[in-house]
């Protein structure tokens, strides 16, 4: 599903760019569910960012069933692959049901309207992570663990193919987290989704991925 071939990744300006990580080879397929492992400052997030079109390589090429990542149009990269990121989120007067709706934005008619359809993906987003109580709170009310449900449900409700998710454990109790990669699998096996997960929690990785990919220091990088 998705094929890199020799990326280097990092970040550039109009007169030089810093590289991050270089010539990373990598095949990940429908149906796994993938541990993203390394050190902090080792280039996770920033290969995260690269995968899903936030940042351009270096150099190397990213394909998507086959087609480079540079020729998908923002709408048609928002309905092959959604990204959580881990991070403290205002509401802007926003719901919980407001937020997870956002995930159907890249499918909704010129009208802007959700359709019953749509409506029953939110609705079915919100249980899978246990949020449906919660559907009318507002997000400024609720705890950094909550909101971090919340993105992780938006992406639900985006149902892309791809999913991925940086330290998206970083705000939640232990049962939370469990339930969470349980899920992840659940998709992985029952949808035939690629997900794949950063996360420091070496527990969680034994247990749930079933491939990981460790990225380490002079460019190393393994892949089990």
């Amino acid at each position: 599903m998705i094929d890199i071939k020799h990326l280097e990744i990092g970040y550039r300006n109009k007169r030089h760019h810093n590289s991050v990580f270089k010539d990373i080879n990598l095949t990940l397929n429908a149906g796994d569910l993938i541990g993203l492992m390394g050190d902090n400052g080792v280039g996770k997030s920033t290969f995260l960012k690269t995968i899903t079109g936030n940042l351009v390589p270096l150099s190397g090429e990213i394909n998507i069933n086959n087609k480079n990542i540079t020729h998908f149009t923002a709408q048609q990269l928002a309905q092959l692959l959604s990204i959580v990121v881990t991070e403290k989120i205002g509401g802007f007067n926003l719901t919980v049901w407001d937020v997870v709706a956002t995930g159907r934005t890249p499918y909704i008619n010129i009208f802007g309207k959700l359709t019953p359809e749509d409506e029953a993906i939110v609705t079915k987003a919100l249980e899978q992570l246990n949020l449906l109580p919660l559907k009318d709170k507002w997000i400024d009310e609720l705890s950094d663990g909550q909101r971090q449900k919340v993105m992780i449900a938006k992406s639900l409700a985006q149902q892309t193919p791809i999913i991925v998710l940086d330290e998206p454990t970083a705000f939640l109790d232990h049962t939370s987290k469990h339930h969470l990669f349980a899920t992840l699998k659940q998709l992985c096996a029952e949808q035939g989704k690629l997900i794949i997960v950063s996360s420091h929690d070496l527990e969680l990785m034994k247990t749930y991925i079933n491939k990981s990919v460790t990225m380490a220091e002079n460019n190393h990088l393994s892949v089990k």
